[in-house]
């Protein structure tokens, strides 16, 4: 398929734009043709109106006809073959077997949203049937489900290509709520995102979905992204990224005239604590775990692990060692953009300016290996540096961590409850030990999305169970997730009908319940007709 660096604007290309840029090989520094234009304001308009317009339509598709769309856009990437996987390869340096496997994840995902759009009970259908006779006020007839909110705008990621990018999580579940989407694509992956962008069209011409269910917008600069946050037809945005450009997007959002929620994944550091009885019985497996969570994909995963905390102790002291001696086995890596890897490097440069921390496995920071490659770092500082120095725990992007030896329980549990929000934290400990830290469970629950038990956070997967988010400045909505079934309902919102003859009800609502959904009816959970 051949790439014209163009906008797709529901079912029509336009370049309108004379600014223009190029994709590049991170790992070569070649400069990627087709040349992409970058969107113009005029151009952004366009497709939210497209989508505004395409919205009535589509909200009324009935769930199998949704479904059947979200199915047929997986359908359509799997057709692209290895031309997706070659230029995706080409922009971003990460391996075949990665792209394929992200790619299974992102075709796996159009299938869940589908199942639980083609099921329906997703929309929380709640039903309080009319009580005339009731004294000393009649009961009217009250019912609530969930509606979709309206066009979506959502901005592709820069460390997954597919999964969280163009057809990935808010694309299919703001899909699947019935929202309209406009997608900024990521500027590290141009191609990558015209050939998905091509895909979600050719399936959206292919089950009769609205010309504007689904646009995509490219651009390098801020100015793009941020016509489409400020746009009053759009309502709602999806983005996972950076801190910074994260809470810019938010406090744009919260400025317009009528507000709009952002659901902003912003990574974290993703504390790992191991307690005392972990170390002495497992210390070797647990640092050569963290080695390799640490290290995997380059460290290039919102999960990675950028913090171990441990209580001082000689067995700690060899941990460190045991896990510098991993780290130090570990190839150099490739980051996903020139952009990222600078970023890492004044990362790590940045830890090192403190005069409280010192890295643990010296020599791996200096002289990287070639113009596109870093290697893994880990460095340490102390409890009470760290609780002096609150910054030391923010997010360093990449194959990197910061060993904190407390110095005792009581420095362990303040540096808990000192830490601010995040995705994860993991916890290693024997079984009779987790006991006795049922206070530091506790903190930690207060601080994360997720919380995990001898184990690393590195591999999200997608069940209906799992929940990635977390506090601020994990993400901009604690109560969300963007994995996972329950990311539908971040795209949608309650309407109350009272007193609705049944001719007027939504399917979901109707006392024959003909979509047969599970449905709360007088406070007990049904399928049954009312």
């Amino acid at each position: 398929m051949k790439l014209t660096g163009e906008q797709i604007i529901g079912r029509e290309f336009s370049k309108e734009g004379a600014k223009t840029f190029l994709g590049v090989n991170p790992a070569t520094g070649e400069r990627l043709s087709p040349a992409f234009h970058e969107a113009t304001e005029k151009e952004v308009d366009k497709a939210v109106v497209a989508a505004e317009n395409a919205f009535p339509i589509f909200r009324g598709k009935t769930p199998a006809e949704k479904a059947a769309f979200l199915e047929k856009i997986g359908e359509e990437i799997l057709a692209l073959g290895d031309e997706l996987i070659k230029r995706c390869m080409a922009e971003t340096a990460l391996p075949e077997a990665r792209l394929i496997n992200e790619r299974g994840r992102t075709v796996n995902q159009l299938k869940l949203f589908a199942e639980v759009v083609r099921e329906g009970s997703w929309v929380d259908a709640r039903i309080d049937t009319a009580i005339p006779d009731r004294q000393p006020v009649p009961k009217p007839d009250i019912r609530q489900m969930l509606i979709p909110l309206g066009p979506v705008g959502v901005f592709g990621a820069g460390n997954f290509p597919l999964a969280f990018s163009v057809a990935g999580g808010d694309t299919a579940s703001a899909l699947a709520a019935g929202c309209p989407v406009v997608v900024k694509a990521h500027p590290a992956h141009p191609g990558t995102s015209e050939l998905v962008a091509r895909a979600i069209k050719k399936a959206a011409e292919g089950t009769g979905m609205p010309a504007g269910v689904f646009s995509l917008v490219q651009g390098e600069s801020v100015e793009v992204g941020m016509a489409l946050v400020t746009h009053p037809l759009v309502r709602a945005i999806g983005f996972t990224g950076s801190f910074k450009g994260g809470k810019a997007i938010f406090d744009a959002a919260v400025r317009r005239k009528e507000p709009i929620p952002v659901y902003a994944e912003m990574g974290s550091s993703n504390p790992v604590f191991i307690l005392p009885g972990a170390l002495k019985e497992r210390g070797a497996a647990i640092a050569q775990g963290l080695a390799a969570a640490v290290t995997l994909g380059v460290g290039q995963f919102c999960t990675n692990p950028g913090m171990v905390i441990a209580v001082k102790s000689a067995a700690f002291d060899t941990f460190l060692q045991k896990t510098g001696e991993y780290l130090a086995a570990v190839p150099p890596g490739t980051m996903v953009s020139g952009y990222v890897r600078d970023n890492y490097i004044k990362g790590v440069d940045k830890l090192r300016a403190n005069d409280g921390v010192r890295i643990v496995n010296a020599g791996l920071h200096e002289g990287q290996p070639s113009p596109g490659e870093v290697t893994a770092c880990l460095l340490q500082t102390g409890g009470k540096n760290l609780l002096e120095n609150p910054r030391l725990a923010e997010e360093v992007f990449g194959p990197a961590a910061l060993a904190v030896p407390a110095e005792n329980r009581e420095e362990l549990l303040e540096i808990a409850a000192g830490l601010e929000g995040h995705l994860t934290a993991s916890l290693h400990g024997e079984a009779g030990e987790l006991e006795t830290y049922r206070d530091l469970v506790h903190l930690l629950e207060r601080k994360v999305g997720r919380l995990i038990i001898n184990g690393f956070p590195t591999g999200v997967e997608v069940c209906p169970a799992m929940h990635h988010g977390g506090p601020f400045p994990a993400t901009t909505n604690i109560r969300t997730t963007s994995v996972g079934t329950a990311a539908i309902k971040r795209f949608a919102r309650p309407i109350c009908c009272q007193g609705f003859p049944q001719a007027l009800l939504p399917p979901e609502l109707r006392d024959e319940n003909p979509l047969a959904i599970f449905r709360l009816v007088n406070n007990a959970f049904s399928r049954q007709q009312i």
